[in-house]
């Protein structure tokens, strides 16, 4: 990996016009002047003007909020499946949701490149290109939805969980969750969809409340679907997946009827042709698939990873304590890391687009250090509270205990270089860069903790322990490469811009 060759430095402009447009000049005029259009929210100028520690609080807190949220809700899920089902539905909802997630990263690696070019008009004040590239991004990401991910997810369910190790009563449990999910699951990207569109816009309380509202929505129908209540059967494991699936179809289709309407800062053009553009649908795809593949390559990673730990002699034991610990408790640093991610994104394509790329660079700085403030604070209940934690969940199988506990020790201090590196990643992607966050993916998540899990299987036995040394190790990897390429600083010549809309 040679993270300074010219490859790198990718400088992108989609348009039919002869020449690139410099959008860090263009206008600043950042309400639409149309008298027939509604009336719209302006875009918040304190990203881009201003003191910059407050500016990306306002972005940032909101997201790590709903971030959070969205993680205790997944909690409460393998909280009542442990106690209701056991441990082995605690296992099958963590391979399912890490067969799920390859999927569906895939779909949202159209939103990362949508959120490169709504910060960038954002920032520059074009409305009319932000509003064009949401509608284009909401159909592309429909279609694939419901014409690629579904059928294919669907049948090819069975295959995908035979490949993880999941044991026969595991299987019988994720099975029909994961369907569910496959068939169900466009409720959940037109969420991700608008929430991106909201934050690089400037406005992340909005997708806070839908988030919240969503949440709570999903508790109470999975507490009802999955115990049963009344004239309604327990469904057990499938019951969260049928919550889910109904909360964000709701929400779903709440979503789309106020873009249509236009009471957001962020809505679908009026006034306009309805049809595919493709070449917004080029530039969402040339942003968006590098960190596509990314998060595609990160979780099969996971599934590899999953695979080593199925393959241990106490499997079933290890796979919940990884279920538990790593994909729900260590959610507390990964959404809330995440939601940063989000943040720097915004602040970092706002400013470049309008043209303050210093302002920008320490934006980034301010994010990744309220993330390591975070990831200590939660560090310090996994390091000294890890059995009254795993105890939350049901978990009270002494190997598992053990297990779970081990691996929540190692992630106090993984959590710490993790947070520093997804703020970085934002940082890059937000300014167009999204191949480096690719190429450091592949080494730190695939390369690094498989090899270790690869050659110490063969050399020796592989153990829990060293399972989750080897994926500390991919973190540290991580974070190092993040911020070496993003004090490159290359990503300041990135050019972003589309055809303007035919009349």
């Amino acid at each position: 990996m040679h993270l300074s060759r010219p490859a790198l430095r990718p400088s992108y402009t989609v348009s039919d016009a002869t020449a690139s447009t410099d959008i860090a000049n263009s206008p600043t005029d950042f309400v639409p002047s149309s008298p027939s259009a509604p009336e719209r929210r302006a875009y918040d100028r304190s990203i881009v003007e201003g003191p910059l520690r407050p500016a990306v609080w306002k972005l940032a807190w909101p997201t790590m909020l709903t971030s959070i949220i969205g993680g205790l809700q997944g909690m409460v899920d393998h909280v009542l499946v442990g106690h209701l089902v056991g441990f082995k539905g605690n296992a099958a909802i963590g391979v399912s949701m890490q067969i799920f997630i390859i999927v569906i990263v895939f779909i949202n690696s159209l939103f990362t490149g949508m959120s490169v070019l709504v910060a960038r008009f954002a920032g520059a004040g074009e409305a009319d290109k932000v509003d064009r590239t949401v509608y284009q991004a909401f159909l592309t990401a429909i279609f694939l939805s419901l014409g690629v991910m579904a059928p294919i997810g669907y049948f090819g369910a069975p295959t995908l969980l035979d490949f993880v190790h999941a044991a026969p009563d595991v299987k019988s449990e994720a099975l029909p969750f994961i369907r569910i999910l496959f068939l169900f699951s466009s409720g959940l990207l037109i969420f991700y969809m608008l929430s991106g569109a909201l934050r690089s816009a400037g406005d992340a309380r909005t997708p806070m409340v839908l988030g919240i509202v969503m949440t709570v929505l999903n508790l109470v129908l999975n507490v009802i679907l999955i115990r049963g209540l009344g004239p309604i059967p327990r469904f057990g494991t499938a019951g969260s997946a049928m919550g889910t699936s109904i909360a964000t179809g709701v929400l779903g289709l709440y979503s789309f009827v106020k873009l249509w309407r236009g009471d957001w800062v962020v809505r679908f053009p009026r006034g306009r042709g309805l049809r595919p553009d493709f070449s917004i649908i080029r530039a969402l795809f040339r942003f968006g698939l590098p960190s596509g593949i990314q998060g595609i390559a990160m979780n099969i990673g996971g599934v590899f990873m999953l695979a080593f730990i199925g393959s241990l002699a106490q499997g079933a034991a290890a796979q919940a304590a990884f279920a538990v610990s790593y994909t729900q408790l260590f959610s507390l640093i990964t959404w809330t890391s995440l939601g940063l991610m989000g943040a720097s994104a915004a602040i970092a394509g706002q400013n470049l687009g309008a043209g303050h790329p210093e302002r920008a660079k320490a934006g980034i700085r301010v994010s990744a250090s309220l993330g390591l403030t975070g990831a200590a604070i939660i560090g310090f209940f996994f390091l000294f509270f890890p059995r009254q934690l795993l105890a939350i969940f049901g978990m009270n199988d002494p190997t598992v205990v053990q297990i779970g506990s081990q691996l929540l020790r190692v992630l106090s201090v993984s959590g710490l270089f993790i947070t520093v590196a997804l703020a970085y990643t934002g940082g890059l992607q937000g300014t167009g860069d999204t191949k480096s966050p690719l190429y450091i993916s592949i080494v730190s998540q695939m390369v690094v903790p498989l090899g270790i899990c690869f050659v110490m299987q063969r050399v020796s036995t592989l153990t829990p322990l060293t399972i989750w040394i080897a994926i500390l190790i991919g973190h540290v990897t991580r974070c190092i490469l993040s911020v070496l390429r993003f004090n490159q600083g290359k990503w300041r010549n990135i050019a972003v811009d589309i055809a303007p809309q035919a009349s």
